[in-house]
């Protein structure tokens, strides 16, 4: 008779031997991913490439994307060291090979349908992925938005590798820290947070890897709609982060305690902290001599008040105040408006629409008809609406001259939030006059003193941290002068020179 402890074993030796084994693992519970799994997941994918192999008389099961891979190199980094292997560990063979050691897909998937190459080897358990990622690109070409004389000409593209060694080959310097994410429930983009260890502010490091960690969105297209996400104040019009796609703008972020924010498929970096009067400032201020850029920033930043005052003046003025005008100024006007039949707000916001639409028809259509339009078509129609009655030929140069100085800020969204706060000033002059223009002028400053960048008021340095601020303001100083960092990185090094003081 056999006893019930023997019985129990025997059972159990004999549910080990069918299983060869693998309950004597603890992990073994877990389910192996299978090729069958990839299969069924990536169902009516046709750029999926899935067969199997015979490898010295093991099975071997291949998957990869046949658009981002290229399938000779394929053969010869992963394909021919493996026929000459002789049956040896695949790890020994492939040296950038990774193991997959968890039970989840998604990561597997995930490197899959970013260019990796997945070996499934079934007789050994074993899966393993390769970065095989290769894919043509644009190639390192000039910047078009922030075009300069001086400096160098390069620019960021859509791939980030490519946009990460252009920062490496300036800043050689193992302090260059950078940090990856993944974000997106459905694109799954790669985002890569760059920062100075030594001199970047540690809490400001730490808000912006919180706040991407927290961004939930399905996908992002460009990096002006992820800077939106981790703006402080989404609701205002000015941008409260910087965006640039020159490396060596980003450098001077970096060198300065910023931190950047790059997103592949994006040419544009997003420099976190900015603040107002930066989004006036140019990298080839710094290039020029110190008079010069002072001089090109002045006219920068007093152009913002002239664009959204000019306009508005000349309503307000012909609506409530012509008194304020000299007698031979407003008889100038008076003559100009004397076939015009619409109030002068009227007058306006269409000569300001016209602009616009001639703006947008421009940057859409191709470069040579764009030009040709927003040349002959300002001509043109300015010509025609003062002949036919339709606005004064005083207004078509004022006009003109605000949208010309909307353009000078180098930021373009600063530029596009300029536009837009100028049709607030001119409905208010419709209604207010003068007295609305200023009550609509100190809505403005309030606004903007209450706007932060990083926890940073945005005002800085208008409203300076510290007295240095002034030396890299409105007022370029000579180099000799500009000894400390600005204030609204509150870098932990406060100096800039020499390098080992602190």
């Amino acid at each position: 008779m056999v006893k019930p402890t023997e019985w129990w074993s025997n059972r159990v030796q004999k549910v080990l031997s069918s299983n060869g084994g693998a309950g004597s693992h603890p992990e073994s519970g877990k389910s192996q991913i299978t090729p069958e799994q990839i299969k069924e997941q990536l169902h009516n994918v046709d750029d999926l490439s899935s067969f199997s192999l015979n490898m010295n008389g093991e099975r071997v099961h291949v998957f990869f994307l046949d658009t981002m891979v290229d399938t000779a190199e394929l053969y010869d980094t992963i394909f021919l060291p493996l026929q000459r292997s002789d049956g040896r560990n695949p790890l020994d063979v492939l040296p950038f090979a990774q193991p997959h050691e968890t039970d989840d897909p998604t990561l597997l998937m995930n490197n899959l349908l970013r260019g990796h190459t997945i070996l499934f080897f079934l007789d050994r358990h074993l899966i393993l992925q390769i970065n095989t990622f290769h894919v043509e690109h644009r190639s390192i070409s000039k910047s078009e938005n922030e075009s300069t004389v001086l400096g160098p000409q390069d620019s960021f593209v859509e791939t980030l590798e490519i946009n990460l060694s252009l920062l490496r080959r300036r800043i050689a310097s193992p302090d260059l820290k950078i940090v990856a994410f993944t974000l997106g429930t459905e694109t799954h983009n790669r985002v890569a947070m760059i920062y100075m260890e030594d001199i970047a502010n540690a809490e400001n490091v730490e808000r912006v890897r919180t706040r991407i960690n927290n961004v939930v969105y399905q996908g992002f297209v460009g990096m002006p709609v992820l800077k939106q996400t981790l703006e402080d104040k989404p609701y205002s019009p000015f941008p409260q982060f910087g965006l640039t796609n020159r490396p060596d703008n980003a450098t001077a972020a970096l060198l300065d305690g910023r931190i950047l924010v790059l997103l592949n498929g994006s040419p544009d970096a997003a420099i976190c902290p900015s603040s107002f009067l930066e989004m006036f400032s140019s990298p080839e201020d710094f290039y020029n001599r110190w008079s010069t850029a002072s001089l090109l920033r002045i006219i920068r930043f007093f152009g913002l008040f002239v664009t959204i005052l000019l306009t508005s003046s000349y309503v307000s003025v012909l609506t409530f105040h012509p008194e304020m005008l000299p007698p031979a100024l407003l008889t100038i006007l008076s003559e100009s408006r004397s076939r015009v039949p619409f109030p002068p707000v009227v007058e306006v916001v269409f000569i300001e629409l016209i602009i616009e639409i001639l703006r947008e028809a421009g940057i859409r259509m191709p470069t040579k008809i764009g030009q040709t339009i927003g040349i002959v078509g300002g001509i043109v129609i300015g010509t025609a609406s003062v002949q036919a009655g339709l606005a004064s030929n005083i207004l078509i140069v004022l006009v003109s001259v605000s949208a010309l100085l909307s353009f000078v800020p180098p930021n373009f969204l600063m530029s596009n939030a300029i536009r837009l706060v100028r049709y607030g000033f001119i409905l208010i002059a419709g209604l207010l006059g003068m007295y609305g223009q200023f009550l609509m002028l100190a809505f403005l400053f309030a606004h903007l003193l209450d706007l932060t960048s990083l926890g940073s008021p945005y005002m800085t340095t208008g409203v300076p941290r510290k007295w240095t601020d002034l030396l890299n303001s409105l007022f370029r100083a000579p180099m000799k002068f500009i000894i400390y960092r600005s204030g609204m990185s509150r870098a932990k090094r406060k100096k800039a020179r020499p390098i080992g003081e602190e």
